[in-house]
């Protein structure tokens, strides 16, 4: 028994040892493969959460809401439950839909609340702006009414269900070094908060990564949402999922949620968590070479990626060989101009007409695709005129602000997860989980993290992102779908901010393009222009600017630098996106997913 014991000890051990070394010439991690389902999250915990569901009957779309949960526990770094989350969906018998999980803005919240804000705090010369932390960003938290409304439409699991590995992670996990380090980072925001030190600094200390971590109040909480939901069971599954999600937004946890916002100094109130709902809506989509991609619509950034793929169809980027000066500088290019039309023209579609069919149009395409000058990097911010359909709009306004940004550190942005899944009958789901990151102000003792997810307003007068009570902020939250002859094959998202578009289009390109796996294709050197306006903080514009790792050959960064791009050099694993990707061959019924080593994303099979 004893020499039994040890050779399977010795193989387990074989085991772990090819997983954690290259297994593939070109990638530390193997591809994940399965026939059953396979999840993608930022954590393995949520990804297991997932597994989970599928294993019990579920679905595409209850795993991927069991997912999203869990990561609003356990990945409170990037994003917690008083967040917000864009979801896209294709049952195997249905059209494409997305689920608007965008919290509005407060009531409260108008533009001149925040520019007299401005003046009586303002250090420097600088145009006014939404902060970043603390109590005054907070949106309506959208992700149980996502969650509600994408298993209500297109799942077959109840909350209780889904929401069960949620709850037991809130009743205690293994902290990670990740959650720990942010703890300790951003400590000097959040500890003016009372609630907030109390969850993150438990008996007045920084926990250690393997230290247990708790989240009583929020498990509580979890815990009323699925008794209001048994409740009402009677009434049928629509009925019961309803009630849960009110008790959230029309009862007690809104609420306590106003309560303690009105006792802060906060916006939120009772009357924004009754008037907010998600919504089912139109995806955004074009396409690539006889693929078909889908994006959110015009309240987030994803239909930028579209207008970009319209541009690069025009080229034989093949040809071009992958990540060569010229295939990096096209993109860049490309890039620049349709996050040029971001910044102009993106809003929410419920305050201001976005000109929607225009901007991805291939008509407009290859007019902007006209200004790009393959010998010179562009410094400029070029807005087209999609309405006449033009290169470029006359006078352009300029953005109010260049360089580096003048927000602390601590008090930045701090990004995002991701959530894929597909199941065995071809199901897709994709979502961008994010927001009431730390350093976040917990709401009282509902456990609930509250949002920053204003500060991507702007305070423009006229411009379609402008603050407006119960107005949507265009965010940069952008997951994705992509059929191949209207067969699932694509579903991929990722963090990353403004650069989640650009890291999802080249790991789309090694895919489709350059015929990587989708481990090679989230592993390969990235680069990021932030030649746009910052969708966070203070909405700097960094014209010129070009991240490239380093492991990208010295020779293409000097080419490039020739060019005219401003060239920053990243460490071989710095860029800031993590994507995760899975695919789906029709033919086979085969799964495989990959995903990004750069932070800890994690992928699972079955």
């Amino acid at each position: 028994m004893r020499i039994s014991t040890r050779l399977i000890c010795l193989a387990v051990l074989a085991v772990f040892v090819l997983s954690v070394s290259r297994p593939h010439a070109d990638t530390f991690r193997p591809v994940v493969r399965g026939k059953r389902g396979a999840v993608t999250a930022g954590h393995p915990l949520a990804a297991e959460a997932g597994i989970r569901l599928l294993q019990q009957g579920g679905n595409a779309v209850d795993a991927g809401c069991a997912a999203i949960l869990a990561g609003s526990v356990i990945e409170f770094s990037h994003f917690s439950f008083g967040g917000e989350v864009p979801i896209i969906i294709k049952r195997s018998n249905g059209p494409v839909a997305v689920i608007n999980g965008q919290g509005i803005a407060p009531q409260l919240a108008t533009r001149q609340f925040f520019l007299d804000q401005a003046k009586k705090n303002q250090k420097e010369k600088v145009p006014p702006f939404i902060p970043s932390s603390g109590i005054l960003p907070a949106t309506v938290p959208g992700v149980l009414d996502a969650v509600v409304t994408a298993l209500d439409r297109f799942g077959t699991k109840s909350l209780a269900e889904v929401i069960q590995p949620a709850i037991e992670l809130a009743d205690g996990f293994p902290l990670d070094e990740l959650r720990a380090a942010y703890i300790q980072r951003t400590r000097k925001t959040y500890e003016p908060w009372p609630t907030s030190a109390k969850l993150f600094l438990p008996g007045g200390r920084e926990p250690k990564p393997g230290e247990m971590f708790f989240q009583p109040d929020l498990a509580r909480t979890f815990r009323e949402i699925v008794r209001a939901e048994r409740r009402a069971a009677l009434r049928g599954r629509h009925a019961a999922l309803m009630a849960a999600r009110d008790y959230f937004y029309r009862g007690p946890i809104a609420k306590r949620i106003s309560d303690f916002c009105e006792a802060n100094g906060g916006l939120l109130r009772a009357g924004d968590f009754a008037a907010f709902h998600a919504r089912v809506e139109e995806p955004a989509k074009s396409s690539y070479r006889g693929y078909e991609v889908y994006k959110t619509g015009f309240f987030a950034q994803g239909p930028a990626m579209l207008e970009a793929l319209n541009m690069l169809e025009g080229y034989d980027l093949r040809a071009m060989k992958h990540n060569s000066a010229a295939y990096i500088h096209t993109l860049t290019e490309a890039m620049k101009l349709a996050f040029a039309d971001r910044d102009r023209y993106y809003g929410d579609p419920d305050f201001v007409r976005v000109p929607a069919s225009e901007l991805l149009s291939k008509d407009y395409a290859a007019v902007r695709r006209s200004l790009i000058d393959e010998a010179h990097a562009s410094m400029e911010q070029r807005p087209g005129d999609p309405i006449n359909g033009k290169p470029l709009m006359n006078a352009a306004p300029s953005p109010a602000l260049t360089g580096a940004s003048t927000v602390p550190e601590s008090e930045r942005a701090n990004d995002t997860t991701c959530v894929n899944v597909i199941d065995k009958d071809g199901n897709l789901f994709s979502a961008t989980p994010s927001g009431a990151w730390l350093p976040a102000v917990a709401a009282g003792d509902t456990g609930v993290l509250l949002g920053q997810r204003m500060q991507s307003f702007l305070l423009e007068a006229g411009h379609p992102n402008v603050l407006e009570p119960h107005k949507r902020p265009r965010v940069t939250l952008t997951p994705t779908l992509v059929l191949k002859d209207g067969k699932p094959f694509l579903v991929l998202s990722t963090p990353g901010g403004d650069n989640q578009d650009q890291s999802l289009i080249q790991v789309l390109f090694n895919i489709i393009e350059f015929g990587m796996n989708v481990q090679e294709a989230v592993e390969a050197p990235r680069f990021q222009t932030l030649h746009l306006v910052s969708s966070f903080d203070d909405h700097r514009f960094n014209p010129g600017v070009l991240n490239l790792e380093d492991r990208i050959l010295k020779s293409i960064l000097d080419d490039l630098a020739a060019r005219g791009h401003k060239v920053e050099v990243q460490p071989a694993w710095g860029n800031p996106s993590a994507p995760t990707v899975i695919r789906f061959y029709s033919e086979s019924g085969v799964i495989e997913a990959g995903a990004d080593p750069r932070r800890g994303r994690y992928a699972i099979a079955w």
